[in-house]
This record gives C-alpha cells, structure tokens and sequence, in this order.
C-alpha cells in the first residue's frame, strides 16, 4: 500500500489535483471539557477533527493531521480546510465518497462546510445491494469492518487495536500503525465504491441512480440535521415530569381502591394482573397475542371495557383508569424521561438518530429519541409539543406534502376522478370524511373545525387502506382502536365500496400489480427502489395477504418517500448560500426548520420550490406543500404566504 501522512497544503493539492473521485475519512476526539464521557467523539459539538485521509486511487492514501497533541500536525490547519472546503468538499465537479456519509458531513458542517452532490455514501450503497437472492443488507451488515473483510477477504485493523484505551488524537500521526489505519479508511471505501457501481451496473441500475441521486445526498442532510438538533424547554419538560409523576400516583392509588394490592407494574400489564383479569374476575378473553395467550394490551382494555358495558358496568370504571394510567405512564416514560435523557449538555438540544433507510420502503425512522411520534396536539394531554422550541429570535418553520401518497397513487392507477380532483386543488381526504363521519363536505374541509385532524387522520386511514387493500374487518378494526367509532362490517363493506367504485381505476390497478408482483417476486418504487416478496405465492394466505398488501404499499410509499428525499437534496443546494436555513427533523412527509423571524418568507419560497418541483419527469400530478409556523412545536399554525 502507498500510504503517508503529509504536513503541508503543497503536498495535499499535489496528490488530489484533477482528480475527479476522492474518498475522505475523518478522525476524531474529545475536547478537553468533555474527555471522560463516552462516545463523546462522534459529536461534533464536544469533539473536533484530529485529521482526514483521502484515496484518489486504489491502494493510496494521504493522511492529513489536524489536531495531534503529540507529533507533527499541518503547517496552517485553517489553510487546509479553507482548501478542502472550495476544491473538494463543495466542489460540484469532485464526487466525494466517505462510508457513513452523514457521520462526516455532520462534522464538516459543524466547521461551515456544507458537502455538495455529487457525493457518493458507501454505507447506502451497501444497504441497496443483495446479501442473498433476495435479502439487501442492513446498516448491521454495512460496516467498513465488516464488509471488506467479506468482499476483499482482508481483516483490518480494529479502532481498539490502534488507540489502545487511548483517544485518536493522542496517537502519533508520523507512526506507521497511524498512518495505515486512517488511510485504510479512505482506500478501502474507494475500492467499495467501484465494487458496489460495478455491482449496481450489472445487476440493479435503477439501484446506482438511487445511492447518487437520492441517497448520498439525504446522508448528508441527515449529518445536518442531526448536527442542529432541536431546541427544548427543560425548565417546562421538569414541570411536567412532575406533574405526570403526581397523575400517575393518583391513578394509581384510584386503581388499587378497586382491585385491592394486585401488582400492576409500571405499564398495567404484569402477568399478577392479568391472572386478576381473567382467573379472578372471570372476564372473557376478547383477544389473543401471538402466542394465544389471554391479551392485556391497549385493544384488549377496549374489548373489556366495551363488554363490561353491556355485561358488568360496575368493572367499567377499573379498564378506564388503566387506560388512563397508561396514557400518562407512555407520556412520562416516553415523552418526558426519554427526552430528558437526549439533552445534549453542550446545546440544550436533542440531536435523534435519523435513519434514511430505516424500512424496506425507504421511508425514514428516528431513534434515540423517536421524535416521529409525538402524539397529536388533541391527544396530548401535557403538551409535549411544547417542549420542542425556537430561540427567541426565531421561529420553527414546518413544509409538509399535501396529501403525497394519494397523489403518487393517482399517478399510479391513472384514475381520471383522482387525477381531476388534484388538477383542480379538490381535497380527496376531505370527501372521505365527509362520509365516515356524516358531516357536510364544508365541515370536513374546514380547518378550524373541531376535531378536524382527528378526523382527517381517520379519513386517511381508510383512503390509505383501500389503496393498499384493507379489508373491511381491517377497517373496522382501524376505525375502532384509532378513532373509537363503533362501525358495523357492513359499513366498512360499503366505505371502501364506495370508495372503489368513486375510482373505478383503482382496483385495476391493485390487480395488475399484484399479479406482476407475484411473477417478478418483488415490488419497486417508479424510480426503482426493490423489494422482494418471498411470501407473495404463498399458500398460507396470511402470509400471501400480507405480501400482496406489501406489493401495493411499496410503490406509493416508497416513490413518495423518494419524492421527499429528491426535495431534500434541491434544498441541499441551496444551503451555501442560506446558512442561516436551519434543516432540524424530517417526520413522515414534513421538514421542519429553524429560521430568523425576518428570513420566514424568503425560506418558505425556497422551501416550497424544492418541494413542489416535479420530481421525474412522467409525474403529472401537482404536489403542494403546505407551510407551518410557531415558536414551539405545538403552537404551530398554518401559514399562507400570498
């Protein structure tokens, strides 16, 4: 191997000069003030870069140390990244690659440096290649250590193995053990980025367009919002940690008045409860888990409570406690401990893990905390919403897609109601509430209306499941446990007949892909993001139904997904010039941003343009976004900007 540190800003511009592919990975460290917690390297607000590597061909590397406490580091650190960040880093004609893209563009950002497509994350391309016949790896099966080992039969290097107990900077960057393992880093993420296109070119084409179109340029937004984080209130999240603690002792003591010392655990679900349930009180078992044993959960409290109405009022009130008592025990451990537990010392923010690839349709999932599911404003009996909030001087700044995934479904089924509806701004949510919840078009549509999001997200519900070919039991079943309406088979049987027979396309539609599905044995987005359905032939019909609800899943949430993440590398572009554009979250279909009270309109312009830009070029349904404003999350309100 041709490997070698370098000191000096001649010798860098040498070695990466014309070069139109560079690989880059950097190393990190602690800084003083937070040396002794852990993990404390992979955040950039408590660590700095101690050095980069980069490869321009395989089996050579350069590595260029920043930030040693011991040997020699570059002449003028500032030259070499003012350097980097012109001719490399938000150079439109380098592809840069790095494995973990997202984990390094966070880093450079926190230096000033937005990374520019073309850019290439190996740890995505990893992701959208086969490990089988029809299995594509997971993030657990994407590490660098992992994979070269797999594909180049060559073991490297352990980060444990080189530092010894010790942090990255206090290695000698002149030692050889230094020098190669850093190097590595960068020439065998090289050699993975040639493996992985010629892999797409002859197998998954569609697959190489997403990993550089899609992908690669999310990661790197994903490095930026988890950067930013979100701001909270822990003076109010305190208040309210409190206040839950003393509901929940009350429920508590409410509970044991009816049904004496019996063990409810934290979450009402202990095996001591159930036996009280089911042996005690004799109550029916209304529902079942997996392992047909008599169920506790959430649905299971419903059933009992329902039956108890008819049946034995006086248990009534012991099934609405528990309910209660759950509600604020998810809150208090969810909501307000497990966010507590994500404030960041050194910002006051909460910086989740975001996960671009997070399911098979290549929607996003968020972790460490959730923040996807915060409960809505009317569920939300403690205001976590508030919790999220904007400096004093600014504002959160929200752009959700207006209905994507019917629209993405219209596109696909080409049905001439649906397609006229969305030409002409009609809002088909709207008309499917209109009808669940027998009120008039104009209450359904009105935004003001009380109950309006609830029973929008009913109407969504049942939109959705008809696309993706909810049954009515399936409907029932949603309509009672999510919206608490009691509705007869028959209505569900007569709901989504008439909403199939509203769009006569639709069932077409569902049939030719189902059949296509079942003789390709896999699903894809329009732009092509695959997944195979092993099960779509089964002869167990639970498993085929299920694989046959996939196959229709899949190309609207999926193309919508890919919809979303196409707007967020537009809004990429513009961030050089926007700095004080801040990206925070992605939920679902909503981005929301952080922004100056002044810069509000000039953001939704933009934000609105990358958003409503057609995404490819045979999509003819107009997109919307719709734009949402407040200083903290839950006061957000809609905003029209004329």
């Amino acid at each position: 191997m041709s490997y070698k540190c370098i000191t000096n800003i001649k010798d860098l511009q040498k070695y990466i000069k014309g070069s139109k592919v560079i690989a880059f990975d950097i190393e990190t460290a602690p800084i003083d003030k937070y040396r002794n917690e852990t993990k404390v390297a992979l955040d950039p607000h408590k660590a700095v870069i101690v050095g980069i590597s980069f490869s321009v061909e395989e089996g050579s590397a350069i590595y260029v140390p920043l930030n040693h406490k011991v040997g020699i580091n570059t002449e003028n650190p500032q030259q070499i990244i003012d350097y980097l960040k012109a001719w490399v880093f938000e150079n439109e004609n380098v592809v840069k690659i790095a494995h973990n893209l997202s984990f390094e563009a966070m880093f450079l950002y926190h230096l000033g440096i937005v990374v520019q497509a073309p850019c290439y994350d190996t740890i995505a391309a990893s992701q959208l290649t086969l490990k089988s016949n029809t299995e594509f790896r997971n993030l657990s099966d994407s590490g660098l250590k992992t994979l070269v080992p797999e594909l180049y039969d060559i073991e490297m290097t352990k980060f444990e193995e080189v530092t010894k107990g010790r942090h990255f900077d206090e290695l000698d960057p002149q030692d050889c053990e230094t020098i190669c393992y850093a190097c590595a880093d960068s020439d065998y993420t090289l050699r993975l980025y040639h493996t992985f296109n010629n892999w797409f070119d002859k197998f998954m084409p569609k697959h190489r367009y997403i990993v550089e179109q899609i992908e690669s340029p999310t990661s790197v937004y994903v490095g930026i919002m988890k950067h930013n984080g979100l701001l909270v209130d822990k003076e109010l999240m305190l208040s309210k940690q409190k206040e839950a603690g003393q509901k929940l002792s009350q429920l508590k003591d409410d509970i044991t008045f009816h049904i004496g010392d019996v063990d409810i655990g934290a979450n009402a679900s202990t095996a001591a409860f159930k036996n009280y349930l089911y042996k005690d009180l004799g109550l029916p078992v209304l529902k079942t888990t997996d392992k047909n044993q008599a169920a506790v959960d959430d649905e299971a409290m419903i059933l009992l409570t329902d039956w108890c109405r008819e049946n034995c009022y006086e248990l009534t009130s012991i099934f609405e406690l528990i309910q209660e008592y759950r509600k604020w025990g998810k809150i208090k451990s969810t909501y307000i401990d497990g966010y507590l537990e994500h404030i960041n010392s050194a910002t006051g923010r909460i910086h989740p893990d975001l996960f671009p690839l997070g399911t098979e349709t290549g929607r996003f999932v968020s972790r460490k905390p959730n923040l996807q599911n915060m409960p809505r404003p009317d569920g939300d009996v403690i205001g976590v919403r508030d919790f999220i909030t904007a400096p004093y001087d600014k504002v959160l700044l929200s752009l959700d897609f207006s209905q994507i995934e019917l629209r993405v479904g219209a596109f696909y089924c080409r049905d001439n109601t649906m397609l006229e509806t969305y030409g002409t701004g009609g809002d088909i949510h709207a008309q499917t509430t209109s009808v669940i919840y027998r009120i008039s078009f104009e209450q359904a549509v009105d935004k003001n209306a009380e109950h309006y999001k609830e029973r929008r997200t009913i109407a969504k519900n049942c939109n959705f499941g008809t696309f993706f070919g909810l049954f009515p039991k399936g409907l029932q079943k949603t309509l009672k446990f999510k919206a608490g309406l009691d509705t007869s088979l028959s209505e569900c049987e007569k709901i989504i007949s008439n909403l199939k027979s509203g769009y006569p396309r639709l069932s077409k539609w569902q049939e030719e892909v189902k059949k296509r599905a079942e003789l390709l044995k896999y699903t894809e987005t329009y732009l092509g993001r695959r997944r195979y359905l092993t099960d779509i032939n089964s002869y167990d019909w639970g498993k085929k139904s299920f694989a046959q609800r996939c196959a229709l899943n899949t190309p609207i949430q999926g193309t919508a997904a890919d919809i979303l993440k196409l707007a967020i590398a537009r809004i990429l572009t513009g961030l050089l010039e926007r700095n004080w554009l801040k990206p925070l979250l992605q939920i679902h279909d909503e981005l929301v941003f952080e922004v100056p009270k002044d810069k509000v309109e000039e953001a939704v312009d933009y934000i609105k343009l990358c958003m409503e830009t057609q995404p490819f070029k045979d999509f003819d349904v107009p997109i919307v976004a719709e734009a949402s404003i407040g200083q903290s999350f839950g006061t957000m309100k809609e905003l029209n900007i004329e």
